[in-house]
């Protein structure tokens, strides 16, 4: 059989990135009501994200993925399921357009993210083995799909410039960084070498550059963490 890991591994990349952002922009409206400030501009931001890069991927995954899917017999009624799901994802983003009052905004915001982290748990756990166990070639189904695959284009990266920030204090830390995120043209990266999970870096990106970097793991400890960081 072939390997198929490569295809699994750039999909899954993907979703993570997905869900990662859908999940920051609920978590930020949420935060308003404590800091009582208003979610209107976030909730714009995450509306957007949600019509222009999840529901684009959804179409894709129903164009490619899950017409493959649906002549399985062990998986066609997940299949089905999948897709009453994209259709709930598109109502409840209309949902959060028309929200009015802060509650509103909050409830709808909780909600979407919360299908659709879910409705990504199934399409790794579920969809994903299924489709390599049932003997589908995933590369050749999805050829280039962007909005399956995301933007890193080829399996074997092109060579990125590294930012090593070891030796710098925290402060200098985050300024280099931003700076070099900066600089980045579309479609460019750079990987950042640390001495620790820049985990709260992500946060911070996630807040004033939601939707419009890319965070990948290209190594994860114990002593080095280097993090492949983009615009898409």
């Amino acid at each position: 059989m072939k390997d198929q890991s490569a295809t699994l591994a750039r999909i899954r990349a993907h979703h993570d990135q997905l869900g990662r952002t859908m999940a920051d922009h609920a978590t930020t409206i949420a935060r308003s009501v404590d800091r009582l400030t208003s979610p209107a501009a976030r909730r714009e931001t995450m509306a957007l994200f949600c019509a222009e890069e999840v529901l684009s991927h959804a179409t894709a995954e129903e164009n490619t993925l899950y017409t493959v899917a649906s002549e399985l017999p062990a998986i066609r009624l997940l299949v089905s399921v999948l897709c009453d799901e994209h259709a709930t994802l598109q109502a409840l983003n209309d949902d959060l357009v028309a929200a009015v009052t802060l509650g509103e905004i909050v409830s709808a915001s909780a909600a979407l993210n919360a299908v659709f982290q879910t409705h990504l748990q199934k399409e790794n756990e579920i969809l994903l083995p299924a489709l390599v166990s049932g003997g589908v070639d995933l590369a050749a189904v999805l050829g280039d799909t962007h909005e399956i695959l995301g933007g890193d284009g080829a399996v074997v990266l092109e060579q990125v410039d590294e930012l090593d920030v070891r030796r710098l204090v925290p402060a200098q830390r985050h300024e280099q960084i931003f700076a070099a995120y900066g600089r980045l043209a579309a479609g460019s990266a750079f990987v950042l070498v640390n001495d620790h999970d820049p985990k709260p870096l992500y946060y911070q990106f996630a807040a004033e550059h939601p939707g419009a970097f890319t965070w990948r793991y290209v190594e994860s400890g114990p002593t080095v963490w280097k993090v492949r960081i983009g615009r898409p």
